[in-house]
């Protein structure tokens, strides 16, 4: 046995819906850790796409399941299909640093802990990286990562704290809370490796108005909102 082949391996797991425009950096970004053998597979959970992703995820090697769309759900499907003894939860406009392997490696050996990235955007200036910083804040802070940044958790924790809920929103932030419920604060660790997301919403929007609505839904639901209520707010 090499010394590729003696660690758990990893299961991938990408929630899509009509993502064929940034999926196939994703998915290349994880080919060398597949040929290494650390990751085991990459599932693509889609909730409906009506573009290219199903023939792009296909053409790449993933297997593929399909369900009702809402990331919450897609997620756990994904992770209920999965066959590696670690999860990786990865949005579909998130490219993992070339680090993120080595490091994910290594973390293998805590089971008992769940990882995520350290957060960067795909656009250049001032704005992107003041909002990557403030969210790493938060992060370390307030141990409050959102689903960006990737989640690296074996399948026995995952199971033990529940999964994920099919939640329309914060599911990111729901599963953390159990985690660091069960475990504790120090159970959330944070990888150097970055997790190079999509600006486009923000650029969209405007970084500012994109923050200060992230903000908001963010307090309604620690106040106890719906997150059904709090994802129509959103959606607006």
């Amino acid at each position: 046995m090499t010394a590729a082949t003696s660690y758990p391996k990893i299961s991938v797991i990408i929630p899509t819906l009509d993502a064929a425009r940034e999926l196939p950096a994703t998915l290349t970004a994880l080919v060398p850790a597949a040929i290494d053998g650390l990751v085991k597979e990459v599932i693509i959970a889609d909730g409906g796409s009506q573009d290219e992703t199903m023939r792009i995820a296909q053409e790449a090697g993933a297997r593929v399941v399909a369900g009702p769309r809402g990331r919450g759900a897609q997620l756990a499907q994904g992770a209920a299909a999965a066959r590696g003894a670690w999860l990786l939860f990865l949005h579909a406009d998130t490219v993992l640093e070339t680090t993120w392997a080595e490091e994910a490696r290594a973390f293998l050996g805590a089971p008992e802990r769940a990882g995520v990235f350290t957060l960067a955007f795909d656009a250049k200036g001032f704005a992107p990286r003041v909002v990557a910083a403030g969210a790493m804040a938060r992060t370390r802070l307030l141990a409050a990562p959102y689903g960006d940044q990737g989640l690296l958790i074996a399948r026995a924790l995952y199971e033990e704290i529940g999964g994920f809920r099919p939640l329309p929103l914060f599911e990111d932030l729901d599963i953390i809370e159990r985690l660091i419920k069960t475990k504790g604060r120090r159970a959330l660790h944070v990888f150097r490796a970055k997790a190079v997301t999509s600006a486009a919403r923000y650029e969209r929007d405007g970084y500012m108005r994109r923050v200060l609505k992230n903000a908001w839904c963010l307090a309604l639901y620690r106040f106890g909102a719906s997150p059904a209520r709090i994802a129509e707010i959103y959606a607006r």
